[in-house]
């Protein structure tokens, strides 16, 4: 099943075949996609012995990222016909006891799915955070811990690193700081923002002519120079911004043009990797957005900007292939938050 090409924005239908998806993997346990370091016996055990409220949906992060979408999701549909089982799902996974199980998990594994999955797990917070809703409320008191936890562990493990990972999949450090700024700024955590707006310029305010033609550089679902682009856009002033972007950007042209960006493309759905490049175009669709959010409105790059941003949404949404489990686990989660513009400045519910 392919989403319509017409049907570019959300609504209760499309959002209804998105909760599906997460709905049907939640607690799927198998298959699993299983990277950790084992240091005894306790380190292999099933998923959800392991990680007993985030198992499901082929590996952690895409457990974490799924339940931000069904919290997401009854957000902007409060009265949806899929509220019901979201909502139930939700509460079978966010108990004390199962998240009990989480923070040994962190305690043993203090570094684990760091950085990309415990932002995911931070966007789920922000979202919980945002959501005035009673039983939100009390998932959000549920998670706390957790979120503590992961927080001191993200403090040591930012100030300990010393280069960015410039890759375009998980290890990626540009959108994971963005996903953990927003959800710094969302919860007036003002000692995490300076934290991560202070490593954001340690590390990307003197980058200077990259090549996008580079991109991807392999199985990405994010680009990396976008994802810097937009890091950076969130922490700028627009005057700053805008000198910031020529000079790490040259080559974006100003004549509408498409060409410049084309969007990946799959040839074989079914595998794991290539499914990438689906999250690869609905990534660059909404970090592009992303950029154009932080600059003047009378910005001459803006229309051939949009033209790629809207180029990439077309393929992104056309090409949800849901039929096949390689795409269907997570690929939801980058729709929504493109279509619900969860990252844009000003709009954000």
């Amino acid at each position: 099943m392919t989403m319509p090409l017409d049907n570019l924005e959300i609504n209760e239908a499309i959002a209804a075949q998105f909760a599906q998806l997460v709905l049907d993997c939640i607690e799927r346990e198998y298959p699993n996609s299983i990277l950790r370091w084992a240091e005894s016996d306790e380190d292999i055990k099933s998923p959800r012995q392991l990680t007993p409220a985030f198992y499901g949906c082929l590996d952690w992060h895409s457990a974490v990222h799924g339940h931000w979408l069904l919290v997401r999701l009854l957000r902007h549909f409060p009265e949806a016909s899929f509220n019901a089982a979201s909502k139930q799902a939700l509460g079978q996974s966010l108990t004390p006891e199962k998240i009990q199980g989480e923070i040994a998990h962190f305690q043993r594994r203090p570094f684990f799915e760091f950085p990309y999955g415990v932002a995911w797990f931070l966007q789920l917070v922000a979202e919980l955070h945002e959501w005035n809703h009673a039983q939100a409320k009390e998932w959000r008191v549920v998670l706390e811990p957790l979120e503590k936890l992961i927080a001191d562990n993200l403090q040591r493990w930012i100030n300990e690193l010393k280069l960015p990972n410039r890759t375009g999949v998980h290890s990626q450090t540009a959108f994971a700081l963005g996903l953990m700024l927003d959800w710094a700024r969302i919860t007036e955590n003002t000692d995490f923002t300076q934290l991560l707006e202070n490593k954001a310029r340690q590390f990307y305010l003197s980058d200077r002519n990259y090549s996008l033609q580079f991109e991807p550089l392999g199985y990405d679902f994010l680009s990396p120079g976008l994802a810097e682009a937009d890091l950076m856009r969130r922490i700028l002033p627009t005057t700053d911004f805008t000198d910031w972007l020529t000079n790490f950007l040259p080559q974006i042209p100003i004549d509408n043009s498409v060409n410049w960006l084309e969007p990946a493309r799959v040839d074989n759905p079914q595998d794991y990797m290539q499914a990438h490049f689906y999250g690869l175009n609905l990534s660059r669709a909404w970090m592009l957005e992303g950029i154009i959010s932080g600059l003047a409105n009378s910005d001459r790059r803006i229309k051939t900007l949009r033209s790629a941003a809207l180029h990439h949404r077309q393929h992104g949404l056309t090409d949800v292939v849901i039929e096949h489990y390689a795409a269907s686990h997570w690929l939801g989660t980058f729709a929504v938050y493109l279509l619900t513009n969860r990252g844009l400045q000003g709009q954000i519910i």
